[in-house]
């Protein structure tokens, strides 16, 4: 059975305040949860007894509830949930900007909606990026929207929330930064590294004005056919995974 003081704290991280005060996130659902349980140790498990009694080897934190359908329904945050919930420690990883000169990192600026960043997590995932560098205004990552998005990418890809202008005046001046902007030049036509920053923009606006200065190899994904009207622009996370895509099909 779920107390009633561990189904506020559970509906109050919904709330960004309330993450940051407890240092907890939210994660629901069967395979979400046994992805997370790979790289977190849970801090709390509320699960049905069918649940539970198929996986005895991952049923394991400090706290843990047996429940009904019902109570699973009074606590959780989905319209239809899926057998457990669990919390677990928010991570903090440290962020050494010389990965940039070994491997791939994406930046996030301003991206806001979490559907789009649990997405890009994701994708980052697939194609072996283990690191995201986000500015202040993305979408928290650890927001249950956004955590279910992820489909448990999160426990394999880094989460880095800092001020990016203080990331990019850190960064090796020889790096690669790479940008999707409407004057770039054809990323299927472009040499590319196997190393370097991967800037992606907001919704609306794209990269800010103030990040665009540190992009030293514009980029642009061209529509087809060349020259005929077509929408406006794409999906930032589709644009995310079109890049992502053309980097390793071209250096690996």
């Amino acid at each position: 059975m779920i107390s009633k003081s561990k189904i506020k704290l559970i509906g109050s991280l919904e709330h960004k305040r309330f993450r940051n005060e407890t240092g907890l996130f939210l994660a629901e659902g069967p395979k979400l949860v046994a992805d997370l349980m790979q790289s977190f140790k849970p801090q709390y498990i509320a699960a049905t007894q069918s649940w539970a009694e198929n996986n005895r080897n991952l049923f394991h934190a400090p706290e843990t509830d047996i429940v009904t359908q019902d109570e699973l329904e009074r606590a959780s945050l989905l319209r239809t949930p899926q057998q457990v919930l669990a919390l677990f420690h928010i991570p903090d990883y440290k962020l050494d900007t010389d990965i940039a000169n070994h491997n791939l990192v994406l930046v996030l600026d301003g991206v806001q909606d979490p559907g789009n960043v649990g997405t890009i997590i994701r994708i980052a995932d697939w194609f072996g990026i283990k690191d995201i560098v986000c500015s202040q205004q993305t979408a928290d990552a650890y927001a249950p929207k956004t955590v279910q998005a992820t489909m448990g990418a999160l426990a394999r890809v880094h989460m880095h929330y800092c001020d990016l202008n203080d990331f990019f005046a850190e960064l090796d001046k020889t790096t690669p930064v790479y940008g999707t902007l409407l004057d770039g030049e054809n990323i299927y036509s472009t040499p590319l590294q196997n190393n370097g920053i991967i800037v992606m923009g907001n919704e609306g606006n794209g990269i800010s004005q103030q990040i665009r200065s540190y992009i030293n190899q514009s980029l642009l994904i061209p529509s087809f056919p060349v020259g005929e009207t077509t929408s406006e622009s794409l999906n930032v996370a589709i644009a995310t995974a079109i890049v992502c895509s053309e980097f390793r099909r071209r250096t690996h």
